[in-house]
């Protein structure tokens, strides 16, 4: 005897169903990390995301305490990662406190952004 599909298991088998459609390309890690403390200047920012990027339509600003953009490199994608983002920094920093300011286009057409912030002491 067959049971029939209620309301409840039919929402719970499209929920899961459909949970690719829900994704985002979160940030996951960073270098330098959140609210860090480094000892000289990084040459480069990595931010690793929750999901695969579309490169060209995500980017980084890095802020100085003064609130200004610091000229950085192009973004890239880290070789055979399309997860991790990359920006070579143009110069080296100065002792302060720094901020990373980030949006993504995940593979799957969803935005995400944000911020964090790290210092480079002398």
């Amino acid at each position: 005897m067959k049971r029939p599909i209620t309301p409840a298991l039919a929402l719970a088998i499209c929920l899961l169903s459909a949970s690719g459609a829900f994704a985002h390309a979160h940030l996951a890690a960073e270098t330098p990390s959140a609210d860090d403390v480094i000892a000289g200047s990084p040459a480069t920012l990595s931010l690793s995301f929750s999901e695969g990027l579309e490169v060209g339509l995500s980017g980084v600003t890095l802020k100085g305490a003064d609130g200004q953009p610091i000229p950085t490199g192009a973004v890239s994608l880290a070789p055979g990662d399309n997860k991790q983002m990359s920006v070579p920094l143009n110069g080296p920093l100065a002792a302060g406190k720094y901020t990373v300011e980030w949006h993504a286009l995940s593979k799957d057409g969803h935005t995400t952004h944000g911020s964090y912030q790290f210092t480079v002491r002398p």
